[in-house]
Formats: structure tokens, C-alpha cells, sequence
């Protein structure tokens, strides 16, 4: 019997030659992630072991982006410890503002992290990765202590579901779009603790940036991680960002007579943009369902949906058009190289003339920190990854997810809307 290719990359950091599903290894850690959130305590955690030093200074990451730049005391005290941190370990890779960007846009584009890595992370959507071809996951802050002080970590290996996409993308549809349509197939728990392997022509021919958005909300629907087979497409991404020296050209791709305990197949000429309602991913609908839903405030941008891509097509829709008074239209590139390729290509000066507010990088209002929190009873609709009770600010408020292009349009509108209806 063959293996998956997250079955390979398992293996391939054990001195084992397989592994199998329901196994509990001890693997090597290729890279370990750390936020202004987590890292703390892992650091705290790490002190009170009594460890010294790191187990590598160039496989530990810090990256203070949840409420940085700093919105209060308490989140500037968060992020001292980091900064303290990184100095004292002599850190490679510290992103502090002015260089950090939203953690799973900015360790691909740097090129911390490639094919057929392990990497572990503790935020939930370190899963993003797999769209490398890498098997990376969410871990808790105890764990990523363990790390920093072993480079090493147990998991138990997961089965895996394979999800095959054919046929041809509507207009508007993207990454988000397949994978709102899959969760809401699925649910939040339908792929709990299994690896989600995407395939089929339509994977093979999304951008870099529409393949990050799909693995990165693996973890919405219960997942382990989610992963693509690299390809043509993800070498030359890597190719571009990893010097030579370090690039390890991965040949990890499932066997064709590999296990899989599930396997669903979806026509996506049937799938138009999707809307996620309240209060989970899963309780989706294509956008032409959706009726009269007024809206407050519009967010573009997240480690899910504010790479370059997703500017361009807010842009796309934005130019020449107004937001209406009431509305806030609030854009957060992913990166600092995103926000200065967006100033160079003219797409900053587009969402200004078109009313919105551009932020620095930052998490920000995605789980409520700041730049965009919700008052009592107001709604949003968000290109974020999740949308649960009070994710956005008030418990009483209401958070739908959309792709770039609905967000885009719906903010013109001050509704809910197809971006047929703008353009």
C-alpha cells in the first residue's frame, strides 16, 4: 500500500520509512512559529525549564502581529517579551513592525518555509503552509515551548481526505469560494483531525495566493492541516523566494495506490461565490441567496484573503466607485511588501478615492483586537477566516465571510451583493 504525501513528510522527518494513520511518532520540526499572543507563554514555559538556549536560532520564529502595532499597554507589554526574546537568543527571524507582516503571509513570502517541511506553529491556521506542499499544523503554546528547547514534537498521524475539484471556475470564484463550498459541505467537524489533501485540474491551476487562502481555513473544518502536491506553480514561487543554497527541491507527491478513508470530487461549474452567515464557516450560501443584508463595515485582508491578489481584484471592483457615508471599508495588506507593491501598482490611492481606510499589517479586527472592532448589533462582512459570537467585537454583532470581489462590491452597495451588481 502506498502513502499520502503527508504521510511521506511524517516519515521522512522520523528515521522511519512509513508511518501510518492512528501512529504516534516523534518527528523533527523543520520550523516553529510563535505570535504576540502565544509565544509568551511558551516563553514563560520555556524559562521554567530551565533551557538556556533555542535548539536552533534560525527555526524559531516570532512574529508580533495579533494586536501590534500595539493597541494598549497590555498588548505592548506581549510584545516586549518577544522582542526580548529574539534578542537574547540572537533570533534570524524576528518581524517587528515596519517589517512584520500577518505570520502565515509572511513566513512563504520570505522564504522561511517550503515543500515537504514540518512545520508546527502555534496559531491554528499554520495549516496554511500545506499549500507548499509542506505539513504544517496548530499546536498550543506548551508545545511550541517543547520545540524551541528540542526540535522535536509528537503527533499522531492523521488519515486523510482527498477533495478533487474539476470542471471550470465561474467568474469571481476563487480559492474562498472552494473552500467556503467545501465546509459547508463537510461542516466545521468534517474533516476533524484528518489531513484535507486538495487536488484535481482546477487546484492545479489556482495562483500561489488562491492555494494559501484553501489550506489556511483547513482548520475551520476540524483539520489537522490541509495540503496540495507541489507543482510547476509552487516551484517557481519558491524558487524565487529561497536562496539556492537552502532549497531543497521536495519530490514528495501521494502514491496512486495510497489510503485515503474518504474521497469527494466537486464540480465547480456549479459553485458561484459563497457567503458564510453567522456563526460558523460552515453555514454557507452562494451570494445570489443572499437578500437584502445590510452591512456596517466591510473588511479586506487577513492571513486568509490580503495577499496581492486580493487587493488587485478589490481594486478591480473598487475603482471609480464610492462607498456609501455609512460605511466603513477597512483594507489590511498581509505584508509590508504587499502594501508597497499595492502603492507602486496604484491600488492604495483606489481604495482611498474610494472611501476606505488602508492599515498597516496587523491581525487586527479578524479576532477582534483592534482596527476595526464591532459595536452592539453591527454587522460586517469580512474576507477572514472565521465569523463565530463576538469574533469581531461585541457578542451582539454579526461577522459574514465573502471573498475580495463580493467584499469589494458589497461595500459599494452597503449590502450583501454579487460583484455583477457593480460591474
Amino acid at each position: 500500500m502506498g502513502l499520502t504525501i503527508t504521510e511521506k513528510i511524517l516519515a521522512g522527518h522520523t528515521n522511519r520509512k512509513r508511518v501510518e494513520p492512528g501512529e504516534f511518532i516523534e518527528a523533527r520540526v523543520d520550523i516553529a512559529l510563535g505570535n504576540d499572543i502565544t509565544a509568551p507563554l511558551a516563553i514563560e514555559e520555556f524559562r521554567k525549564s530551565g533551557a538556556k538556549r533555542v535548539f536552533d536560532k534560525e527555526k524559531v520564529v516570532l512574529v508580533p502581529d495579533h494586536f501590534t502595532p500595539n493597541k494598549d499597554a497590555p498588548s505592548a507589554q506581549q510584545a516586549k517579551i518577544l522582542r526580548d526574546f529574539a534578542k537574547e537568543q540572537n533570533l534570524k527571524y524576528y518581524f517587528d513592525v515596519g517589517r512584520m507582516g500577518i505570520e502565515h503571509a509572511l513566513l512563504p513570502e520570505q522564504g522561511i518555509v517550503g515543500p515537504g517541511d514540518l512545520i508546527i506553529g502555534a496559531d491554528s491556521h499554520t495549516c496554511t503552509y500545506g499549500a507548499l506542499g509542506a505539513f504544517s499544523t496548530g499546536v498550543g503554546s506548551t508545545d511550541l515551548a517543547a520545540v524551541m528547547i528540542t526540535g522535536r514534537l509528537w503527533f499522531k498521524v492523521p488519515e486523510t481526505i482527498k477533495f478533487i475539484y474539476r470542471g471550470k471556475l465561474n467568474k469571481w470564484v476563487s480559492g474562498k469560494d472552494l473552500i467556503l463550498y467545501t465546509i459547508g459541505d463537510i461542516g466545521v467537524d468534517g474533516a476533524l483531525y484528518k489531513a484535507m489533501e486538495f487536488t484535481g485540474e482546477i487546484i492545479f491551476n489556482l495562483s500561489m495566493d488562491s492555494r494559501f487562502t484553501m489550506c489556511n481555513m483547513a482548520i475551520e473544518a476540524g483539520a489537522k492541516s490541509g495540503i496540495i502536491v507541489p507543482d510547476k506553480t509552487t516551484m517557481e514561487y519558491v524558487k524565487s523566494r529561497i536562496p539556492h543554497s537552502a532549497f531543497r527541491i521536495s519530490n514528495y507527491k501521494s502514491d496512486p495506490d495510497a489510503n485515503y478513508c474518504e474521497i469527494r470530487e466537486y464540480d465547480c461549474s456549479k459553485i458561484e461565490p459563497q457567503v458564510a452567515f453567522p456563526h460558523l464557516p460552515a453555514n454557507t450560501k452562494p451570494v445570489s441567496e443572499v437578500k437584502d443584508i445590510p452591512l456596517d463595515q466591510v473588511v479586506i485582508g487577513s492571513c486568509t484573503n490580503g495577499r496581492i491578489e486580493d487587493l488587485r481584484i478589490a481594486a478591480k471592483v473598487l475603482k471609480g466607485n464610492k462607498v456609501p457615508s455609512y460605511m466603513r471599508l477597512i483594507i489590511i495588506p498581509a505584508t509590508q511588501n504587499i502594501y508597497l507593491e499595492a502603492l507602486k501598482e496604484g491600488l492604495i490611492e483606489i481604495f482611498l478615492k474610494a472611501g476606505g481606510v488602508v492599515s498597516t499589517p496587523t491581525c487586527g479586527p479578524c479576532l477582534g483586537g483592534h482596527m476595526g472592532v464591532l459595536a452592539e448589533e453591527e454587522r460586517a462582512l469580512a474576507t477572514t477566516n472565521r465569523n463565530f459570537k463576538g469574533r469581531m467585537g461585541h457578542p451582539k454583532s454579526e461577522v459574514y465571510l465573502a471573498n475580495p470581489a463580493v467584499a469589494a462590491a458589497s461595500a459599494i452597495q452597503g449590502r450583501i451583493v454579487h460583484p455583477r451588481e457593480v460591474l
